[in-house]
């Protein structure tokens, strides 16, 4: 506090020595010249290594509240929200192999259209009926990973204890499930072994952007086209985990009620997400990468959106109060005792069921999926499958496959095409499927409006983060007060507590002419000085003035105050992190964009709670502000009476560089900018820079909200300002 009040002094002083009696040549400044505001968005962007805790929400009715926009963040970040049609498998089982106690079949199938999963099937040896079943993704290193001459190594060291299934530990997990009489399906990760249609340069090892991939006509991953849509290799990959459960429920030797999941490292960050959006696994032992330290290094580990203020530890708590289990080891997971597993165990004692989840320490061992720490998942798996085996349950050693026998792609079988091509061709047919179920889900609804609010309003309040500030989470410090004659004008810092944020806010009262008791809020691509003209503020602020309106502005993130050098940003920040990939930087922190409409709500809450009682609050916003007006419109409720709104024509599907101030990820999926002017339904819309057509889709919502007069266009501002009347 006294910081803020020597700096309110130094702005004071600024003005009586500098300005005496006279006007601000470039508008009222709040914050010192040479300074910025003291907010927290200024720092260090959240990164894959920072700290991710897990606080626990007091009742299981508020955790239940938090899962429910957790699983809606999940879905909307890998692209599934709503989910797509669950198109033919046209699976494919063949060359069976036959070792003691199990079976070896060799399987394909389609997640998308002409987009093959590929694995195998281990299963008990001799024929059976519901029998249960697991799933194991299975990591880096593939699902032939193979230890080769290191073996002897790691069997001196306890990591493993067999020297020919021990070579390949993650088949080994797979055949010692099948002998304990489980279904165990391990497919493989894009651009491992078989599945090579996305290969190993683009799934895991991208670094450059691709120039060549970047066409809002054909488009490839990791590309401003393909993060406007929420395509992701992790959202793939989740995708095909989900098709994977649906080839092992509908095999007939299957208990569809009885299936658990297991992976480590890659494969435990996939286990995590699935449990977390899929109901149908009963327990799940994610292995090497519950952890409040680094959250998933590879690209396919990673998408938009996915952990803003969240991290491993909440997702894996989704699967809550469903068993789960996992071990610690001497990397990112070594805290989990302390700092993970506690607040597990806290959770799920808010469902009564504290003993559903486990973790053990095993520090001695480096990262790993080893025989110990299969050995306790074997124990977990039998006893929340009731799979009935005495403990401990022992590993055995069996005969490794050979290239041929692991080999999917052979004799009659070829290989699929893969390459830049085939990416293309696949992202463009999942765009049309994403789009397909938006039909289905929205427009063929039996309550189609109520249906979009779901969907697009569903999609959109989790990409942009924070709904209206509530009572207390506002303070205002008032920095300067000014005469002008016919209005004053104020300098205020307003700052939003929860988050550490502070605005630069001015605002003008007319003195001439009685206020009207209604506040405009306006804001300008530019920030503030928007409303100046010169040495005094523009006409159409005057007009307004004139006819009772208070008005009220403020720079916004990266606006004006916000510039150290005064010039407007032409690329948003990244984390520091040689992969030039959207995820790195969004998968943990709001975009720039998010964090604007962050500042609008603040402005219309800021209002909305000020002790003048405003009796309602119009909303403008000109300049390249339109589209974070119409999300935070949207995301203020009914609270903003009229919005003027000026698009400038702008739509988001003409970005090419997801570093763009502009960029929102996903928002092409849902409807591009006529989907947010769309949300505002059904209150009263002026749109500028459109033309004389109101957006097919903004112009369809409101006719199917019975509000079509509700939605208008005018040609320019002077036509809107006059609409507000």
């Amino acid at each position: 506090m006294l910081q803020r009040a020597l700096r309110t002094i130094a702005v004071l002083l600024l003005v009586s020595i500098l300005f005496p009696a006279a006007a601000w040549p470039e508008g009222l400044r709040v914050t010192p010249s040479g300074s910025t505001p003291e907010d927290a968005r200024l720092g260090e962007l959240n990164h894959l290594n920072g700290y991710f805790p897990f606080k626990v929400p007091a009742t299981r009715e508020k955790w239940e509240q938090r899962a429910e926009q957790l699983r809606r963040r999940i879905l909307v970040a890998n692209g599934l929200w709503p989910l797509p049609e669950r198109t033919p498998l046209e699976t494919v089982l063949h060359g069976k192999i036959v070792r003691d106690g199990f079976t070896v079949e060799k399987v394909y199938f389609q997640s998308y259209p002409g987009h093959f999963v590929s694995g195998l099937l281990f299963r008990p040896a001799g024929e059976g009926s519901n029998r249960p079943a697991v799933l194991c993704p299975h990591g880096h290193g593939g699902r032939m990973q193979n230890h080769g001459d290191n073996i002897t190594k790691l069997i001196a060291s306890g990591d493993e204890k067999f020297e020919k299934s021990g070579k390949t530990p993650k088949l080994a997990r797979c055949a010692q499930l099948a002998r304990m009489g489980c279904v165990t399906f391990i497919f493989d990760m894009e651009g491992y072994v078989d599945s090579q249609q996305i290969g190993m340069a683009v799934a895991h090892r991208l670094r450059d952007a691709r120039p060549q991939m970047e066409s809002k006509d054909a488009w490839g991953f990791f590309t401003a086209q393909a993060e406007l849509r929420n395509q992701s290799i992790m959202g793939l990959q989740t995708w095909n985990a989900i098709r994977a459960l649906d080839f092992l429920s509908s095999l007939p030797d299957v208990d569809s009620s009885r299936i658990g999941v297991t992976g480590g490292s890659g494969g435990g960050t996939q286990t995590i997400l699935l449990g977390a959006i899929d109901s149908r696994p009963i327990v799940s032992f994610p292995n090497g990468m519950v952890s409040t330290a680094m959250q998933g290094g590879c690209t396919c580990e990673n998408c938009t959106l996915l952990r803003v203020d969240s991290g491993n530890v909440e997702l894996a708590g989704l699967f809550a109060p469903r068993p789960l289990a996992m071990t610690g080891a001497n990397d990112w997971t070594k805290e989990i005792q302390t700092k993970g597993y506690p607040e597990l165990q806290q959770l799920y004692s808010l469902y009564g069921v504290k003993e559903n989840v486990f973790s053990k320490e095993l520090l001695h061992f480096g990262h790993n999926y080893n025989y110990v720490s299969r050995a306790i998942m074997y124990r977990w798996f039998n006893r929340h499958m009731k799979l009935g085996f005495d403990e401990p349950i022992i590993e055995e050693d069996w005969e490794p496959l050979s290239v041929e026998e692991s080999s999917v792609w052979t004799g009659d079988h070829k290989a699929p095409e893969g390459g830049e091509g085939y990416e293309r061709q696949l992202l463009t047919r999942m765009d049309e499927l994403a789009v397909a179920s938006i039909q289905e889900n929205v427009f063929e609804a039996k309550k189609p409006f109520q249906a979009f609010q779901k969907i697009f309003g569903g999609a959109v309040d989790i990409t942009i983060g924070r709904a209206l500030p509530g009572s207390g989470d506002l303070e205002r410090e008032k920095v300067q007060k000014i005469d002008r004659g016919d209005y004053l004008e104020f300098g205020d810092l307003v700052r939003y507590k929860p988050a550490g944020e502070e605005l630069p806010v001015v605002s003008f009262f007319p003195t001439k002419t009685e206020w009207n008791g209604t506040v405009v809020i306006w804001i300008d691509g530019a920030g503030k000085q928007a409303l100046y003209d010169g040495d005094s503020v523009r006409q159409e602020v005057k007009d307004l003035l004139a006819q009772g309106y208070s008005v009220l502005s403020a720079d916004l993130l990266h606006q004006g105050e916000f510039l150290a050098d005064g010039k407007p940003i032409s690329e948003q920040r990244k984390v520091a992190n040689e992969r030039q990939v959207a995820a790195f930087t969004y998968a943990y922190n709001h975009t720039l964009f998010a964090q604007r409409v962050h500042d609008v709500l603040t402005l219309i809450a800021f209002v909305n709670q000020d002790d003048h009682g405003a009796k309602e609050i119009h909303l403008i916003a000109t300049g390249s502000a339109g589209p974070v007006a119409a999300a935070a419109r949207f995301q203020s409720g009914k609270v903003v009476s009229k919005a003027v709104i000026d698009t400038g024509g702008f739509r988001f599907v003409d970005l090419e560089n997801w570093r763009d101030p502009q960029f929102l990820p996903g928002v092409v999926r849902y409807g591009d900018l006529p989907g947010l002017l769309a949300l505002n339904a059904p209150e009263e819309l002026c749109i500028l820079g459109e033309g004389d057509d109101i957006p097919t889709l903004t112009g369809d919502i409101y006719k199917i909200r019975g509000k079509a007069e509700s939605v208008v266009t005018r040609p320019g501002l002077a036509e809107g300002l006059k609409w507000l009347e």
